[in-house]
């Protein structure tokens, strides 16, 4: 059976719409091509009793967690305590941590707010940083890292290959112009109830007037599986008179 894992991106920025998210996006892939089955995604506030229940309400059931944010040196930068309490031990300076940051930062600059960047939660491992060196870490399988995208990826790239692997997920993709997901709708569920352990989604899209239609997806674990799928929607939209592609809308 595939690893299982889900996303809590922290960050009153991000619900207020001031920022938008991508880590969500670029976790989904990565971990798609490691067999690792995403379950879930949630934004939460920086709030701390929100993150504690969170964390410990998803990591009790799934593999792996993932958190992106709250771990600058600000004062709404909270998601390093809040894991500390999560798991019952204090959240103190790492020396490796402190040490690595005070020498990039410069002894003169290294004032209280960036070190908190140096404290971790008891017990629990960094994920180096390789583009400003303030860590993420690891504690049980929560996996915390910044919210920054460019930091977030190099930190997820390290942990990628220490997680056990599934199958990976494959899918294919049809896109049928001029489509619309209620003429297919009947048929498609045939073809969702012929292939159960194969998803089935359909997704439109709009550029402009001409440029729009469906996507239909087949994505699944068992590559002979997914290419039936794949098959017998093409074969749908065949008869319906579209005329399939592959490859992203122009």
């Amino acid at each position: 059976m595939n690893p299982t894992a889900a996303i809590i991106v922290i960050g009153n920025e991000i619900l207020s719409g001031r920022t938008q998210d991508i880590n969500v996006n670029y976790i989904a892939k990565h971990l798609a091509i490691a067999g690792i089955k995403l379950k879930e995604a949630r934004v939460i506030p920086d709030d701390p009793k929100v993150i504690i229940h969170t964390v410990n309400e998803i990591r009790a059931a799934v593999d792996y967690v993932f958190t992106t944010g709250g771990i600058g040196p600000t004062h709404d930068d909270i998601t390093s305590d809040c894991i500390a309490e999560a798991f019952g031990v204090p959240n103190q300076i790492h020396p490796e941590s402190f040490k690595l940051l005070e020498d990039y930062i410069g002894k003169e600059n290294f004032n209280k707010a960036r070190q908190r960047m140096a404290h971790l939660p008891l017990g629990a491992k960094p994920i180096a940083n390789p583009i400003s060196v303030a860590p993420g870490y690891v504690i049980g399988n929560v996996y915390v890292m910044a919210g920054v995208p460019q930091i977030m990826q190099a930190m997820l790239n390290t942990i990628i290959p220490t997680l056990r692997h599934g199958n990976p997920i494959i899918s294919k993709t049809w896109y049928a112009y001029q489509a619309s997901e209620g003429k297919v709708a009947a048929d498609l569920n045939d073809i969702q109830n012929q292939f159960p352990q194969t998803d089935i989604g359909s997704y439109p899209f709009y550029k402009n007037d001409k440029q729009n239609g469906i996507a239909l997806v087949a994505k699944g674990q068992d590559q002979h599986a997914v290419e039936q799928a794949a098959k017998a929607i093409y074969e749908l939209l065949i008869r319906m008179g579209y005329q399939p592609q592959e490859g992203e809308p122009l």
